[in-house]
């Protein structure tokens, strides 16, 4: 089948890859280029923040990324590209009033949960400021290093065939007698058996040409890096909707900001310093570590968390792959895997009724 995919983040990238691995022909349209934005951007923990907080269907693509990502990463460095460092960090929560909440979550999912106190936070986190309330530790939650993820994705798709055509703006769909043909663009017209929508925060307003009203609009969120040294701090760590992530090179990684901004990805001074007086409050160290970069990103943010991964009503051959707000990461892979089941008409991993756009 040719299939045009159009956006080349991490969530086009995924479902390149997983329709070129069924023989599919597969060309990937990006408006700048391939793998930036949000792919870039985000923290890479392979968890939902909160996933108590979450419906069931976002917590099924979760649990079915989480069982297949060690499998994905070895095929991905199998086939030639870095590593894109898988690391089980752990995920300790110190939000103490969510307890009760997240034990029911970890029973439901048979997900290992330890809960710890003060002490025992102390011996976990030795740099960490004294804490008065037990915490929450996920010892099984990963983390990977999104660049390095979606250029070993890069490597795997052209590996398998997969055409790129950067800096590519799409003007409108092709289609006729409600069937898609392809797409129009600014360097002319691309015919495909299948259209993928999978851009991300620009999802909507790709569909208002043809008068499909899609609530994904853009979220900016603002992250800081500290240039520490390995051992400084070994798990995730999550507080009141932030969180610090460490890298294997000791770098440490906090975010992030919720921001409704439209397009604007610029970086502001606030946001800088409700990111750092979080991070020093809690890791009083850092304040003499230097932050090495400070940035944003827009993610494709839409009330329900929910994505889509759906056919689009009176468009046959159109899909959605979108809408996955701050989890783009950890429901990657399963919803790549579930729209190419939708558009191979293999028999899908999970039910899609809860991704449609008809929910």
């Amino acid at each position: 089948m040719n299939v045009i995919i159009i956006g080349g983040g991490l969530l086009g990238l995924l479902s390149a890859r997983e329709l070129a691995l069924a023989g599919s022909d597969v060309t990937v349209l990006d408006q700048s280029a391939p793998g930036q934005e949000s792919s870039w951007a985000g923290g890479g923990i392979l968890s939902p923040l909160y996933p108590w907080q979450y419906a069931e269907p976002v917590n099924a693509l979760a649990h079915w990324g989480q069982q297949h990502y060690p499998e994905l990463v070895a095929a991905l460095m199998e086939e030639g590209g870095m590593d894109p460092q898988w690391t089980q960090s752990g995920l300790l929560v110190l939000d103490s009033d969510m307890r009760e909440a997240a034990t029911a979550f970890a029973r439901d999912y048979a997900m290992p949960l330890e809960l710890v106190d003060a002490r025992m936070l102390a011996e976990l986190e030795p740099q960490m400021a004294p804490q008065s309330q037990p915490g929450l530790l996920f010892p099984s939650i990963a983390q990977i290093r999104n660049p390095r993820f979606v250029k070993c994705l890069l490597t795997s798709c052209a590996t398998l065939g997969v055409r790129f055509s950067p800096r590519t703006q799409v003007t409108g769909f092709r289609y006729r007698d409600g069937q898609i043909l392809g797409v129009n663009t600014a360097k002319g017209g691309f015919d495909a058996e299948a259209v993928l929508v999978a851009g991300g925060a620009w999802s909507g307003h790709l569909l208002k040409g043809i008068k499909v009203d899609l609530d994904v609009e853009p979220v900016r969120g603002q992250m800081v890096l500290y240039r520490a040294v390995p051992g400084e701090l070994e798990h995730i760590v999550l507080d009141r909707g932030h969180y610090l992530i460490p890298r294997r090179d000791g770098r440490i990684l906090v975010g992030s900001t919720l921001e409704y901004v439209g397009f604007d990805k610029s970086t502001t001074a606030p946001a800088r310093e409700q990111l750092t007086d979080f991070a020093v409050n809690l890791f009083p160290f850092l304040a003499n570590i230097p932050i090495e970069q400070h940035w944003s990103g827009l993610r494709p943010g839409q009330s329900g968390a929910i994505p889509y991964i759906c056919t689009v009503p009176g468009y046959a051959g159109l899909y959605l792959n979108t809408g996955h707000f701050r989890n783009g990461v950890i429901l990657g892979p399963a919803s790549a895997h579930l729209v190419a089941d939708l558009i191979l008409g293999r028999e899908p991993i999970l039910d899609p009724a809860p991704y449609g756009l008809a929910r």
